[in-house]
């Protein structure tokens, strides 16, 4: 269902709780979801992901997407009606924001001052002016972070520091390309592009190595079976494993462990 924008009611933004059971809809505003607690998910014209607190989404308008909360959450809402910014925000500045719905990270400055402003907002949530604020703000910080490729693409370095350290700790999961060009507050097909550029593979070979050195690591440290390894790394089954492990160290898993025996 699309819904239309009723200016008496529009509110820049607000403290939302969604429910546990999955809706859908559409609007003909663009719209910031920003996780304050708990965990929401998001489907984004096919695009889906979890959105944690300092995480959030851009949803471009009419973008038909699906959302639900899990168990306690709250999700910070900006929404964000071109028209109604033209004195703040150019028409391009929209544009290059909205350029197409992605998912991001923030970072820890930025979650704090979200952690400011959400509580006043929770303080006093009838007031349009804060909430017109609070908007006003996030979006000046959004678009200090959001890089437009333009020409400057060849001289741009990713934070490799910042994706390896977020790979690290969610090996176990499956990572999208979304959720590490989120990182860098970078559309996928910008972020896709830089990133080739500057390690010679993409993101899912990238990701795949990383797995696979960390497995190397814990067959060769640890007393745990292939099949828990296979597990720990983030592999769907132990035979996928076993085929990636083959290709890139030359031998399967319980091979190389009894040849490379630890200390």
């Amino acid at each position: 269902m699309k819904e239309k924008l009723n200016s008496s009611i529009f509110k820049p933004s607000e403290i939302v709780k969604l429910p546990e059971q999955m809706d859908h809809h559409n609007h003909g505003y663009n719209q910031v979801v920003i996780g304050l607690s708990g965990q929401t998910e998001f489907d984004i014209e096919g695009a889906g992901n979890l959105v944690c607190p300092g995480q959030g989404c851009l949803v471009t308008a009419d973008s038909e997407h699906a959302f639900s909360g899990i168990g306690n959450n709250e999700i910070l809402v900006l929404n964000v009606a071109s028209d109604q910014y033209q004195a703040n925000y150019t028409q391009d500045h929209i544009a290059r924001l909205f350029d197409q719905s992605s998912y991001f990270h923030l970072d820890r400055q930025a979650q704090n001052l979200i952690q400011a402003l959400t509580a006043e907002m929770a303080a006093h949530p009838n007031d349009l002016l804060l909430s017109r604020a609070c908007t006003d703000t996030l979006m000046c910080v959004l678009h200090r972070h959001f890089k437009p490729l333009n020409d400057d693409r060849q001289s741009y370095r990713l934070n490799m520091d910042v994706i390896d350290q977020y790979i690290l700790q969610h090996l176990t999961r499956k990572i999208s390309v979304a959720q590490l060009a989120g990182l860098v507050f970078l559309g996928e097909s910008q972020f896709h592009f830089l990133f080739k550029e500057q390690t010679g593979v993409t993101p899912h070979q990238y990701v795949l190595k990383k797995r696979l050195e960390l497995a190397r690591d814990l067959i060769e440290e640890s007393q745990l079976s292939v099949a828990q390894v296979a597990q720990s790394t983030g592999f769907a089954s132990q035979s996928s494993f076993t085929q990636a492990f083959t290709r890139l160290f030359g031998k399967p898993p319980a091979r190389y462990r009894r040849e490379n025996p630890s200390g």
